[in-house]
């Protein structure tokens, strides 16, 4: 179904769309017959390039302190004797002490040197290496992972939003869902809708879906824009209330990494959202649902080991995953640590990265849904190499 008629539908009927900076479009993918089992995977872009070395601290690194003199005196939370978390995720270390939380450093997608967040997104979201040009990419790799799946329906045939997230781009169903939208339907939008679409049940269902999303997320009696936490609890609540159902697979963004300055202040918010995202996924899925449930984080590139003149970073290489969820065997730092030395860094600037971004994804779809490693390394993420199971999922 064209996704257009439903955004200018949506306008016909009065609903506002008003583009929120912090969270792009959610997409969910579900199963009524159980084939993808009872794992939920949720993947977070996290978009901007986040500074992994400001989230994950090697402390335990010489050369860390005197190559981040400013950034490395802000508070933070020992982990496991070598590597600290930033205090803004310091809501998070209860997690990290249950095996609920874990991290990847010094990994990367295959994209190197140009450092486009553009180019970045794309390769990161198509899954592919560098050898197949992006331009001829007509899929993202959660898409080609819904594929292989038998049965797979989407729940509903119905797209609101001014962005899609190209990793669940393709022929494989899903549906969307844009929580950054005020959707205010009135009495005569509602009778035009129903009339509109009573015959075609297709489009009814549509219709009904629409509604009924106004009805539980509309703005307040006031009016108001939503403020603080609000545009995040939206989307997470919406989220989960599906994960907690037939839906097993959603993805959604986070912005507001890109901290060429200041980047002791810029970075907080970002992560009190990221923090929110994931606490508040636990609270809403239910211990039953989490504990079925995988939270991938992950971003275009890291940014540079050495602090700029600015106070922040600039675009660098490799970067740090975020990693939650009960099905997480975490508590752990997973990946080899290349070290921050002049002659250890990639292109004498950057962290090296020890290992893909795509591998670590495709142990996590492997672990949650048993998919093939042959169908992972080929089909899902063409080119790839896995490497040795580390052993993700409980």
């Amino acid at each position: 179904m064209d996704r257009r008629f439903f955004l200018r539908g949506a306008a016909l009927l009065g609903c506002s769309a008003a583009a929120h900076p912090w969270l792009t479009t959610v997409t969910l993918a579900g199963t009524p017959d159980g084939r993808l089992g009872d794992n939920r995977l949720v993947v977070v872009i996290l978009r901007g390039a986040m500074d992994g070395l400001d989230v994950l601290r090697p402390v335990g690194d010489a050369d860390f302190a005197a190559l981040r003199p400013h950034l490395a005196m802000t508070p933070q939370a020992e982990l496991d004797g070598f590597f600290a978390l930033h205090g803004g995720l310091g809501g998070l270390m209860p997690l990290w002490q249950t095996g609920g939380l874990g991290f990847v450093h010094a990994t990367s997608t295959p994209y190197r040197d140009k450092r486009s967040h553009f180019d970045g997104q794309d390769m990161l979201e198509a899954g592919t290496g560098m050898d197949v040009p992006l331009a001829q990419v007509r899929d993202g790799w959660l898409n080609r992972m819904l594929a292989v799946v038998p049965g797979l329906r989407a729940e509903t045939a119905y797209a609101v939003g001014q962005e899609a997230l190209a990793v669940l781009d393709g022929p494989a169903p899903m549906t969307r869902w844009a929580p950054d939208q005020k959707l205010r339907l009135s009495a005569q939008g509602r009778l035009l809708l129903e009339a509109i679409y009573h015959d075609t049940p297709m489009f009814q269902a549509a219709g009904a879906e629409a509604m009924d999303l106004a009805d539980r997320f509309a703005d307040d009696a006031t009016g108001a824009a939503v403020k603080g936490f609000a545009d995040v609890d939206r989307l997470v609540d919406f989220a989960a209330a599906r994960l907690s159902d037939e839906t097993r697979i959603a993805a959604f963004s986070v912005s507001g990494w890109d901290t060429h300055r200041n980047q002791q202040s810029a970075i907080l918010r970002p992560l009190s959202r990221l923090e929110r995202v994931i606490l508040r996924m636990q609270q809403q899925m239910g211990a039953q649902v989490w504990a079925r449930t995988l939270i991938l984080c992950m971003t275009e590139f890291g940014r540079t080991v050495q602090e700029n003149g600015s106070a922040g970073t600039d675009h660098g290489t490799a970067g740090a995953m975020v990693m939650a969820g009960g099905a997480l065997r975490g508590g752990r730092v997973f990946g080899a640590w290349p070290g921050l030395a002049e002659v250890a860094l990639y292109d004498r600037r950057d962290l090296l990265p020890t290992s893909d971004v795509r591998a670590w994804a495709a142990w996590a779809m492997r672990g949650l849904y048993g998919l093939d490693r042959a169908v992972l390394e080929t089909a899902i993420f063409p080119g790839l190499q896995m490497g040795p199971d580390p052993k993700l999922v409980v």
